[in-house]
């Protein structure tokens, strides 16, 4: 435990010690892995299951149907 405490504060110390530009820096990044992961989610990758399908059996059957028919359209 005290491994992983002492990796905790090493972290926690280093980015207290940083400069405006690398601060700024990972404000960029966090702000671009929320657009990435939350904005274009909603739009661009509806959730197709719910949408579809009205059961949780229809559903576990839709994803079997798919995963072990992958070549069914190649013959």
């Amino acid at each position: 435990m005290k491994i992983i405490r002492n990796i905790f504060y090493f972290y926690v110390d280093g980015f207290k010690n940083q400069s405006k530009v690398s601060r700024r820096l990972w404000l960029i990044i966090l702000i671009k892995l929320f657009i990435m992961f939350a904005i274009l989610k909603l739009f661009f990758f509806p959730n197709f299951l719910n949408t579809n399908f009205s059961s949780d059996k229809e559903k576990s059957d839709h994803i079997i149907n798919v995963l072990t028919n992958i070549n069914q359209g190649n013959e």
